[in-house]
Parts: structure tokens; sequence; C-alpha cells
């Protein structure tokens, strides 16, 4: 009865779904591309990149100026507002495949909370470790502790909003909030004994941006925040069969504890990362997933896909009108993302009232 239910399923979802989906693919991928060349293009200094892209066609030799500004300033902050993006999107669609819910967000329900944490102890007691393991750590200090507190909080909130295979939504926000309160309150008992430096590095961290990227920092997360890219893969099969529920995705021959562990594990690696590296950069998660799922569908073949190129490009545009609304001034990219995801959420919960009935 499985496999006969299955057959439709399998035949919608590699039909017209999927040739939507590719060529939606192919216009996230042109979109990206203008989004890049925006960023890389506006900026407060008057260094162009289309003089710098004439000056390099031509043979003739780039500006100290322009050297320094587009290789060492913009780009970096190019690569890591694509890379934050796509982590952040990406994360969410697979929560909401493992939640089986599209109001589940790393931000929402306090992953991105807990990774908040991880990374303010690391910036306020980091000081405390050994003068050789500081050393030996480096930029990854910050990024690996907030690592740590976005795992720790997906695995319990995990745990304690599913029941005999069964995952309660209401449970699920709520334990949610509750995580990200008791986050939020020791991050607060933190804040109030850093000193006037890291006051300082905590106060603009928190309120998200990506204008301190560096290829330093870069680097130091990159290899966490792939962690759902290379995942992807290998989990977006079982998380169909999630959809199904548990019972029914054992039944049909996925190993359902795996792709939850592989799930939380590459969540955790991503969020925490790129919390770590741009501060609370909320509703990525939230808004991209659900877009793409009224454009093509819930397949996570191609769901974690083009999120991955929509939740780049998505966060590299606010980027630009964050630099753009008080120029020569930049807003915190996070308040940019507050105010469209707000909305959105507002109206998700519009559409959706019945999912929150307990």
């Amino acid at each position: 009865m499985a496999l006969a239910s299955e057959i439709p399923a399998k035949m919608t979802l590699d039909g017209d779904r999927s040739h939507a989906a590719n060529r939606l693919t192919f216009v996230l991928l042109i979109v990206l591309g203008i989004a890049m060349l925006g960023s890389l293009a506006i900026g407060a200094s008057g260094a162009s990149l289309w003089g710098a892209l004439w000056d390099l066609a031509t043979g003739g030799e780039l500006a100290l100026r322009d050297r320094v500004v587009l290789w060492e300033i913009r780009l970096p902050r190019t690569i890591m507002g694509a890379v934050v993006g796509a982590a952040l999107a990406v994360s969410g669609a697979t929560m909401q495949g493992l939640f089986r819910n599209p109001l589940a967000d790393p931000g929402l329900i306090g992953v991105s909370a807990g990774a908040g944490l991880g990374a303010i102890v690391a910036i306020v007691l980091g000081g405390l470790l050994p003068i050789a393991l500081q050393q030996a750590l480096g930029y990854y200090v910050v990024p690996l502790a907030a690592f740590v507190g976005s795992w720790a909080t997906t695995l319990i909130l995990y745990r304690v909003s599913t029941r005999k295979g069964r995952t309660s939504v209401a449970t699920m926000l709520l334990a949610g909030i509750a995580l990200g309160a008791l986050s939020g309150a020791v991050s607060g008992l933190l804040v109030y004994i850093a000193d006037d430096t890291q006051l300082r590095t905590l106060t603009f961290w928190g309120m998200g941006s990506i204008a301190g990227a560096t290829w330093s920092k870069l680097f130091a997360a990159l290899p966490l925040m792939a962690a759902t890219f290379v995942a992807a893969p290998f989990i977006a099969k079982g998380l169909n069969g999630l959809a199904l529920g548990e019972a029914a995705a054992s039944h049909i021959g996925i190993d359902v504890q795996r792709t939850k562990n592989v799930a939380i594990l590459a969540v955790a690696a991503s969020v925490g990362a790129a919390v770590a590296v741009s501060g609370g950069i909320g509703f990525v998660g939230l808004v991209v997933p659900h877009l793409l799922r009224l454009a093509v569908g819930p397949d996570h073949r191609y769901l974690l896909r083009n999120s991955a190129l929509l939740g780049a490009a998505l966060l590299l545009v606010a980027d630009i009108i964050s630099r753009m609304v008080i120029a020569p001034a930049e807003l915190p990219i996070g308040i940019i993302m507050a105010v469209i995801g707000g909305p959105f959420f507002l109206w998700i919960l519009l559409r959706r009232r019945g999912i929150l009935d307990m």
C-alpha cells in the first residue's frame, strides 16, 4: 500500500514541478549573479567595480584604493553575505522538513539564540582560555562556540517537542520561546559583565551585519556553514519521506534516525557559524522556503537547492539596501530583514491559523 500511494506523488514530483524547479534554479542563478555584482559595485567609497574591470580587461594596473576596497572589503563581504544567506535559508528549509511545519525557523524557535549565546560566551569569556589554546584556535573560537550552542539548543528542542514519533507544533514553538528566553537571560548576564570594547562588539553584532567580513573570518566559518550544503543531497529524500510521518517513512526504507541526526548536526553547524560571523539576522530561514514551496512545491530535492540560491540573493539585496538607506552610514542588516520578515510571518499565520490549534 505504501508503494502504491508513493507512485502518484513521485509522478507529480518528477513531472511539471521538476521542470518548474529547474527553470527557477536557472532564474535564481541569474538573480544571484546580479545581486553579487550590485554588492561589489555599491559602497560608500569612490571605488568603481566597472572601472576596475575595464583596467583589467585593457591590461591596466588597478589603483591601490580600488584594489584594497574591492578585494579586501567588498569581495569578502559579498561572498560572506551569499554564504550566510544560503546557509540560513537551507537550515530553515531543513528544520521545516524535520518538524513538518512551515513555521520552524532557527530564529523563531530559539536555535539562533542558542548560537548567539555560544558566540557571546566566546567573546566575553574567551580570554580566560589558555593562551596556547587561543592561539591554536584563532578565529575558530567564536564559530565553534556558536556551533556548540546551536547544536545543544536544536537537540533539546527536538527532544522536548517530539513524543512517540510525532512532533507537536505548539510544544515546539513554546519550547523555542522558553529556550530563547533562557539563552537571552544568560546572554544578558554576560553582556552586563562585559568591558567597553566587548560591549561595543556585542551591540553591533547583535543587530546583525556582514560589514566586518574579512577573508580570515570567511575561511574560519565557511567549513561549518557549508555543512547544510554538503548534507542536502543525502537528506532530501529522507525529509520527503518524513512528510508522511516517521512510521510511514521507515516503512518505505528511509533511515529516519540517521536523517534526523544528519539534519540536526548540519543545521547546528551552519546556523552556529552564520550567527557567529553575522550576528542576529532573522527570518531568512522562514521567508525563503515558504516562498519556494508556493512556487515549486515541497520536494526537498529542489527546495533545498533553490533555497540556497534565493537565500543568498535575498541577503545580498538586504545588505545593498542597508548601505543605501542612510548612505554613507549603514543600517544593520538584521533591521532590514526584520522589516521584511515580520509582516511575512504574520501573513503565514493568517493563512495557516489551524496549525497552532492545540
